[in-house]
């Protein structure tokens, strides 16, 4: 449990400047020695990327807030970071303190009035879960319903502009230079502020629960009078997250129907090209008694520009078809690749290495069932993805932040579960879609 928790920008910044000063003297460090001549094993490299990525993580959990969900973010890179950092900032998915009880308690005064007992029939000092912006409470309202109550971290929402602006130069001192981040550090400050408004978020729990909860999906039920910007209460789903459930050793016929679940729940979404639920991580998703999936966060939801959706969307057929111009074209269009770069024969190789990508990633579409537990495809994604060839330059379009965590989330939920789907609907609904598309 944290009782230091440093809310104002004053403390943030020096703990950004600590962390940034840190770094830069150990990169500093081992650039003299190269300079010099002393060659680095790669396990030296290893060991010195890991302890770095420890640094950074362990000043970001200080933070919470913007900083862990920067840290979020790096573990989903596509090659901007060493990979060292991408697998320590995965922690940032799981691993953070909850705020100390008697803070937790003047927040919801604060907030709604009156201390969580006058306010419910009963309430859990103790944190449910703790995640980066805020943390969750179990309680029961005075007509008898159990409720979830996440309660934000204090200045969170107010100190975004200040956390990115600090965190943009510590990054800085990994990417190339002169490497272009504006634009994808705007595009994560709007989402963090959509993340921090727990109204935005209560309405797209309705409009959720709208759209899904029709007997396969089940969300919570908004309770606006007992909401603010900064304290959400919503009802409470009973189940197991993902690693509980495989706790269970569940059969492979429980696997299989839950994959199914999170398969077509996703794949609604992108054929609706609406809003899509942006945050695909185990936490945001439960496993109930009577086999419905349960999804409980609705912070990050996306709505993508059309023209970018369609685009993405084109990325599935072009790599079923192997047409390598049209693959190379799209590239250029979603920003992946360069149509005039400086090194031709680099920029080849890595437009290989995104092209075989996009193939690994196609291949559960090529026919009607996909086995998400072949020990093969779970290596092929995963090398993939920890060894992109061009390192410290971000690219694609800055839509990828979160289309990219949406896909691939899946994925990972799908090969931890080891399941068993069904793609024939979804693929259907997917070529039916680019079909309009096409014609229009």
């Amino acid at each position: 449990m944290s009782d230091d928790f440093p809310s104002s920008k004053f403390e943030r910044g020096k703990i950004f400047a600590k962390t940034g000063l840190k770094l830069g003297t150990n990169y500093a460090k081992r650039h003299l020695k190269k300079a010099a001549g002393r060659k680095e094993s790669k396990e030296e490299s290893s060991r010195f990327h890991t302890e770095n990525a420890r640094e950074v993580f362990d000043e970001f959990s200080k933070l919470r807030g913007t900083a862990l969900k920067i840290a979020q973010s790096l573990s989903m890179d596509q090659g901007m970071l060493p990979e060292e950092f991408t697998e320590v900032m995965g922690e940032a998915q799981y691993s953070v303190p909850p705020i100390n009880k008697a803070l937790a308690r003047s927040i919801i005064k604060k907030q709604l009035g009156s201390y969580p007992e006058q306010v419910f029939s009963s309430f859990n000092t103790s944190a449910l879960a703790a995640a980066s912006i805020g943390q969750v409470h179990k309680a029961r309202l005075k007509d008898g319903r159990d409720v979830a109550v996440k309660i934000q971290y204090p200045n969170v929402r107010e100190t975004i502009q200040s956390d990115l602006g600090m965190a943009k130069i510590l990054i800085k001192r990994f990417v190339k230079k002169g490497a272009d981040l504006d634009d994808y550090f705007e595009e994560v400050e709007s989402t963090l502020m959509e993340e921090t408004d727990y109204i935005q978020e209560g309405q797209q729990i309705e409009a959720f629960r709208k759209r899904f909860s029709n007997g396969a999906v089940v969300t919570p039920e908004w309770i606006e009078e007992l909401s603010t910007q900064k304290v959400l209460t919503m009802t409470f789903i009973e189940g197991k997250h993902l690693k509980e459930f495989l706790q269970t050793s569940p059969s492979q016929e429980e696997r299989n129907h839950f994959g199914q679940l999170l398969w077509d729940f996703f794949h609604d979404q992108v054929v609706q090209r609406d809003t899509v639920h942006a945050d695909t991580h185990p936490g945001n998703f439960l496993f109930t008694e009577d086999g419905r999936l349960g999804v409980i966060d609705f912070g990050c939801v996306k709505k993508f520009p059309l023209e970018f959706s369609n685009k993405y969307l084109r990325l599935l057929p072009i790599h079923m078809e192997d047409d390598i111009d049209k693959i190379r074209k799209l590239f250029i269009d979603l920003e992946i690749t360069k149509e005039n770069p400086d090194d031709p024969e680099k920029e080849e190789r890595f437009f290989k290495f995104c092209m075989n990508y996009g193939r690994a990633f196609a291949q559960p579409y090529k026919n009607d069932r996909f086995d998400f537990g072949d020990p093969e495809f779970k290596a092929l994604i995963n090398r993939f993805a920890k060894e992109p060839p061009i390192m410290n330059e971000p690219r694609g379009s800055k839509h990828f932040i979160y289309s990219t965590r949406v896909h691939l989330g899946l994925y990972n939920l799908l090969m931890k579960l080891g399941a068993v789907v069904d793609t024939r609907e979804s693929r259907k609904k997917a070529l039916e879609v680019l079909e309009e598309i096409e014609e229009n």
